[in-house]
């Protein structure tokens, strides 16, 4: 087996499993949507700060709760709409969330989460707007992640989807930086937005 250091040696066009994922050994990192590779741009000081202000908030938020929550990077293994647990080379999708709370300790390994987490938090940045406002959304729609915040650090705006009895993501409610952000599923979770939007 040919080893893989670099980004370079990958065919962009081409398809991977997390079989292949694990066998790379590059410091780049990069997802995994569909079975095609997706470089992750690093992060600026906005990202960052936003992070660390809404880690802080939900590990309060959750102390004595039973759930997870994981800052990236932590890889997110998710599966078809069958929901079965498969093979690694059975798994064509394989993200970093920049936040994910998860319920099910069953879901939980060494290598991160099998299957979808409950509430999953994307940060946008320049590069991946696109990426994050459509083509995640779909793949966390598909396969059933009960909510999604997308945060905008430009507009300071928090779009939070959650899914309905369809199994679709309803309408967004679009909160800005005077809000406080209600998690849907989780009550307990309450975000003032003037304590994330600080830099």
């Amino acid at each position: 087996m040919k080893l893989i250091k670099y980004l370079s040696q990958l065919d962009m066009n081409g398809k991977y499993n997390y079989a292949d994922y694990l066998t790379w050994k590059f410091e780049q990192r990069v997802e995994l949507i569909k079975g095609h590779v997706v470089p992750i741009d690093s992060t600026n000081r906005k990202h960052q700060s936003i992070s660390w202000h809404l880690t802080f908030i939900i590990s309060n938020a959750l102390l004595n709760q039973e759930h997870h929550a994981y800052a990236a990077p932590f890889d997110v293994r998710l599966f078809d709409k069958s929901k079965s647990v498969k093979a690694n080379q059975d798994v064509y999708s394989v993200v970093q969330p920049d936040i994910c709370i998860i319920c099910d300790v069953d879901k939980l390994d060494d290598k991160g989460c099998q299957g979808a987490p409950d509430l999953v938090i994307e940060i946008l940045s320049a590069g991946n707007s696109k990426k994050e406002m459509k083509i995640k959304k779909q793949l966390y729609e598909e396969n059933l992640i009960r909510e999604y915040w997308i945060i905008d650090p430009e507009h300071e705006t928090v779009h939070q989807f959650v899914l309905g009895d369809n199994q679709l993501y309803n309408p967004p409610i679009i909160y800005v930086s005077e809000d406080v952000v209600y998690a849907d599923i989780f009550k307990e979770l309450q975000v003032p937005l003037e304590k994330v939007f600080i830099y």
